[in-house]
């Protein structure tokens, strides 16, 4: 339980549902005044609900598997995804662990996605569909999640959380951060651990010098604004970032198309064969494309039935078939 509106109306449904319910807060970073407020949030609740809520500080595993892998990507020129590896490494692993701990025989969250306890599912809601989110998580932890509001659509949420006056507090208040120790933006995080403004040249594909940039780390492969390209008359994109040359490559739209890409780390929650077909995603809030997928190893090649645009390395890309998610790995 965060203290935010999904997990609550999620612990909520499950009570009335006659499971023996817990809450747990897990402390994931030191930001000041940031836990206290949700606690409180979540020991209010809980006590008009008649549950225990337990504070779970996982701040130090947290750093190491989520907030330092975050700002070493950036600094290799990656575009880390910290919710993907926060739900493998920490709510779907120490958290569940520590549910075990406690004699739970359940977990349960408020993720919009659905799970039979054999696969995942989206969301019946796709506008708030959190599937590729959890396209690494250990499948061994399948039979015992439990997500109340896969078939639910937010706004239902909303109004359902009306009824109980205890939740009047949060029923109106704003989406949770996208990645919660990112307060503004990913470069102040940056900014605390190096300096994020070391301008250089940016250059074409070929390796020509076209231009300058405010520092790599401003930019992600895709983004057309914040460096300068002489003479340019058609707008550039990122193509690539070269972090040990303080370079970004750039290039007009068409050069962000790409009809194949590999992928290492695999994780699997689905029985695949070593070649398949599926859909792809190759990041959050795109539409999945259709997709030859060979396996090697712990690597893949996914190669496109039609073009995808600003593929970035360090990215996860998500396998689908229809709506059941396969699994992903990591963009090389």
């Amino acid at each position: 339980m965060s203290g935010g509106i999904d997990s609550s109306v999620a612990a909520i449904l499950l009570q009335e549902a006659g499971y023996e319910v817990e809450g747990v807060y897990m402390k994931l970073h030191e930001r000041d005044g940031y836990h206290e407020s949700n606690f409180a949030k979540v020991e209010h609740i809980a006590s008009k609900m008649g549950i225990k809520a337990h504070f779970l500080d996982l701040s130090e595993e947290f750093k190491k598997e989520v907030y330092d892998y975050f700002v070493s990507s950036y600094k290799q020129g990656l575009t880390p995804n910290p919710c993907i590896a926060c739900n493998k490494n920490i709510k779907f692993g120490k958290m569940f662990e520590f549910a075990k701990s406690v004699g739970a025989d359940l977990v349960a969250t408020g993720h919009y996605v659905k799970c039979d306890g054999v696969s995942i599912y989206e969301a019946d809601d796709k506008s708030k569909d959190q599937s590729y989110f959890l396209a690494q998580i250990d499948r061994a932890v399948l039979p015992n999640i439990l997500f109340p509001l896969g078939e639910w659509v937010k706004e239902d949420v909303k109004e359902y959380a009306k009824r109980y006056d205890f939740l009047s507090l949060i029923s109106s208040s704003a989406e949770s951060l996208e990645i919660c120790f990112v307060e503004n933006t990913y470069l102040e995080v940056l900014a605390k651990h190096m300096d994020v403004d070391v301008s250089g040249v940016a250059v074409d594909s070929s390796g020509k010098a076209v231009g300058t940039h405010k520092g790599y780390m401003h930019y992600t492969v895709g983004k057309r604004r914040g460096f300068f390209v002489n003479g340019a008359h058609d707008p550039h994109f990122v193509l690539d970032i070269k972090p040990e040359l303080n370079q970004i490559v750039v290039g007009k739209k068409e050069e962000l198309e790409v009809k194949t890409i590999e992928i290492k780390d695999i994780s699997f929650i689905a029985d695949i064969e070593d070649e398949f077909e599926c859909n792809v995603k190759v990041r959050y809030r795109t539409r999945s494309v259709p997709a030859t997928v060979s396996i090697k190893d712990d690597h893949a090649k996914i190669v496109f039935k039609e073009s995808v645009f600003g593929v970035a390395r360090g990215q996860i890309a998500a396998l689908y078939d229809d709506e059941k998610l396969l699994g992903g790995g990591v963009i090389v």
